[in-house]
């Protein structure tokens, strides 16, 4: 299964590895074996390459359904990414997709902002499908954090940082809670001081009350 995914994978992770070389801190904490939701913040359409390239399983991301729809469509979907319909406000499809997915067993990556960051906050608010998928199917959450260029040239190095696997809480709102703290906390550490002074942090709570 996902032959064409392991074959891709093959030949574009040396050539992602000399283009960019980007530090991967943290690998280990992404299970050898069971299911585990990985989530972290967005800032690049290379995101999901720099997350698959960081373990040697196999990755379903879920990927904007647009990229599925185009003409390019047959490689995301022989890649095994799960389709989300990001002008849609619920992804019951996406959502049931995953959860079967991890309940084979499967690695599930998930962008909980849902959108590439462009702005000057350091965490755009979280979706919650992340904490619903760990919730519903007992998989652990492997938060990350990704920071510099992507760049042959960079003026900050590429990097990647993984936490500790967490459990869900008790309520969807409180694993949110505690991946988004998570994600800002590993975020910190993998920017240089020059990005952090160009972002501002919103807490949780305050985007709450937004």
């Amino acid at each position: 299964m996902y032959n064409a995914y392991k074959a891709a994978k093959l030949i574009l992770a040396p050539v992602f590895r000399v283009l960019y070389r980007p530090v991967i801190i943290g690998r280990e904490n992404i299970p050898e074996d069971g299911p585990a939701v990985i989530a972290g913040n967005h800032k690049h359409a290379f995101d999901p390459l720099l997350i698959d390239i960081s373990t040697r399983r196999v990755v379903r991301t879920l990927a904007k359904k647009d990229l599925h729809d185009s003409r390019f469509g047959f490689l995301f979907r022989a890649a095994g990414t799960i389709p989300v319909d990001l002008r849609a406000k619920h992804n019951p499809a996406a959502l049931e997709a995953a959860v079967e997915a991890l309940g084979n067993g499967e690695l599930v990556n998930v962008s909980p902002e849902a959108k590439r960051n462009y702005t000057d906050e350091l965490l755009l608010p979280f979706k919650f499908g992340a904490s619903v998928m760990a919730e519903r199917t007992g998989a652990v959450i492997v938060p990350y954090a990704i920071a510099g260029d992507y760049s042959l040239f960079p003026k900050h190095r590429l990097r990647v940082i993984f936490g500790k696997p967490m459990k869900a809480e008790d309520t969807p709102e409180k694993t949110n809670r505690k991946l988004y703290g998570a994600v800002a906390c590993l975020l910190r550490k993998a920017m240089s001081e020059e990005e952090l002074r160009q972002k501002h942090f919103t807490t949780y709570e305050s985007w709450e009350r937004k």
